[in-house]
């Protein structure tokens, strides 16, 4: 289960919960919760972290399992997919990398000496984050280490990475435009700015009074944002280290963060999301009816798709707020989403990779853009788990549910 979803709570299917009919295929290959999910680049293959100390590879084009991946000697925490090889990290204080071919491990990385958390490969750098309260870089060509970045006073559970070139314009010398930076967001309230070639702190950004669950990067603006546990969304300058904006609405953790255009995705302990305005920080939405704790989100064409610890996938459509769809079948909370060819990929701490056609949907925003369309031509007119044990169900009715369907 990801760390931000485990500070949060852990969340249990009731019995009295009722199955949503539907057409989805169900991948029950592992045999522990998956923890997390990732897409390769060229969209061939999907990659699933288990707690049975396994990550297995998945061909999107037929939805099967093509490799496992074994070798942790615990549970894996986080996974991250290139089109040639893969890279995982575990509670049993390594990282490694695979080949995805072969399953083979290329090499392992050690040098942590608590739970690695998180992962994050950045040009050619592979960067670690872990209980232990530092952070860690290595070659991904030499796998050798180059960094370890020490200052912070609890674990970190996020990262984020960029260089002077993606915030920089042209103009700047080209030594500049060089230099790297790590992002670190701990449970010690603060965000840490790296030089990853020193290992020196370039920057502490302080101002949340609780632990910092999420980062994500807004590059073209030069600004990152911070979601915590204080219930509140930061917006830093990520080159000055200047506090810009507080975004308060919320009445539980930050969990999940995604930038769209202009627009702040926020998915919180309090049963909700919100989309905001990124320069103002005014709330245009609240997107409600989930049981339990939002745990996961993702946009796609114009509409919303979050996972909960209620064990349901629900899609909203952005700008109006509505709810669309109800996906369920999961008995646990839903760690990871993603979505490929109008395929989502639910990935939950059941065990279970399910697959499900959201075509209709997309086929709604494009009938929606037609009737836009028709109607501008006539008027001329001009997007923590094992804290809490909370009962979940999936009672609520739509219009259009979804059921599941086993793969024999």
């Amino acid at each position: 289960m990801s760390a931000a979803a485990a500070h949060a709570g852990l969340w249990r299917m009731g019995s009295g919960s009722s199955i949503c009919a539907s057409s989805c295929k169900v991948c029950a290959d592992h045999c522990g919760g998956i923890n997390w999910l990732s897409l390769s680049p060229d969209g061939r293959h999907l990659l699933t972290a288990s707690e049975d100390c396994t990550a297995r590879v998945w061909r999107t084009v037929d939805n099967q399992c093509c490799g496992v991946l074994q070798g942790h000697e615990s549970y894996i925490t986080f996974c991250y997919l290139e089109n040639e090889a893969a890279f995982t990290c575990s509670a049993d204080h390594t990282a490694r990398k695979w080949d995805l071919t072969t399953g083979q491990c290329l090499a392992v990385y050690r040098g942590h000496t608590s739970i690695v958390n998180r992962i994050l490969v950045a040009r050619e750098y592979l960067f670690s984050g872990s209980y232990d309260r530092t952070a860690r870089c290595w070659s991904i060509e030499t796998d050798m280490p180059i960094q370890e970045f020490r200052g912070h006073r609890n674990c970190i559970l996020a990262l984020a990475h960029f260089s002077l070139q993606d915030v920089f314009n042209e103009c700047e010398p080209e030594e500049q435009q060089d230099r790297e930076f790590l992002v670190t967001g701990s449970t010690d309230c603060t965000v840490k700015v790296w030089d990853v070639s020193s290992g020196c702190c370039y920057r502490t950004l302080r101002g949340h009074s609780g632990a910092i669950l999420c980062l994500v990067l807004d590059v073209p603006s030069k600004e990152l944002f911070s979601g915590s546990m204080d219930y509140t969304i930061r917006r830093w300058n990520v080159v000055t280290g200047d506090q810009l904006k507080v975004f308060r609405g919320h009445q539980g953790s930050i969990i999940c963060l995604e930038v769209v255009s202009q627009h702040l995705y926020s998915g919180s302990a309090d049963r909700s999301v919100k989309r905001w305005i990124t320069e103002t920080g005014d709330c245009v939405q609240t997107y409600k009816t989930h049981k339990h704790n939002v745990s996961t989100l993702k946009y796609h064409a114009g509409f919303l798709f979050t996972g909960s610890g209620d064990a349901c996938v629900r899609a909203f459509h952005t700008k109006s707020g509505i709810l669309q769809r109800i996906f369920c079948g999961h008995t646990f909370i839903i760690n990871c989403i993603q979505i490929h060819n109008e395929l989502l990929y639910t990935a939950s701490h059941d065990g279970t990779l399910r697959i499900w056609d959201i075509q209709d949907i997309c086929k709604q925003k494009n009938s929606h853009r037609k009737d836009k369309s028709v109607q501008s031509k006539n008027s001329q007119k001009g997007s923590l788990s094992r804290l809490f044990h909370n009962k979940v169900g999936c009672s609520e009715q739509v219009s259009r549910e979804q059921e599941t369907v086993e793969l024999t």
